[in-house]
């Protein structure tokens, strides 16, 4: 079974719903309609796919653990549940936490992230999909790992300047 994350930008109202009846998390997962934020836009939606971990990796130095705010993607937060369809989990952080985790992103250089790739250590320590150590077939991990990482500085800075709660899925 593939881990895919995706994340969502929600209201701080759509956050304590979710946090208040977890049961309706598969539901809002699943809404495909545009829902607004407390500004009236769209929400907003990052799929990482299966990147999540390599980048846990690249930006805490650890496959599970770390220092928040950049150990975002596999703790911290606010535990919605599991979701029993896809076996995936999901939390939600409230906006000052948004705000948090974007400053600590923007600080973050490309440089620390090459630094701390390494196939081989990725390969030992389980990193997610667990083919580090394989040749690359037609792209260079490395360079789509550190696209995603582009990717997901742009979209937590977007949703902290809507003054947005973020929703982490991985499933």
């Amino acid at each position: 079974m593939e881990m895919l994350c995706t994340l969502r930008s929600v209201t701080e109202a759509q956050r304590g719903a979710l946090l208040q009846a977890p049961e309706r998390l598969e539901d809002f997962l699943d809404d495909d309609e545009d829902f607004g934020d407390a500004k009236g836009g769209a929400f907003l939606e990052l799929d990482i796919g299966e990147a999540w971990h390599a980048l846990q990796y690249l930006l805490t130095g650890t496959a599970w653990e770390g220092s928040a705010p950049l150990d975002f993607l596999v703790r911290g937060g606010d535990d919605v549940g599991d979701i029993p369809s896809d076996e995936g989990t999901a939390r939600v952080f409230a906006p000052a936490q948004v705000k948090a985790l974007a400053t600590a992103l923007k600080d973050v250089s490309e440089n620390t992230l090459r630094r701390r790739f390494d196939p081989a250590k990725m390969q030992a320590q389980d990193i997610y999909p667990g083919t580090w150590d394989e040749p690359p077939e037609d792209s260079d991990p490395l360079e789509e790992v550190l696209s995603y990482f582009e990717e997901l500085q742009k979209f937590v800075a977007q949703v902290s300047r809507r003054d947005g709660a973020l929703l982490v899925h991985i499933g």
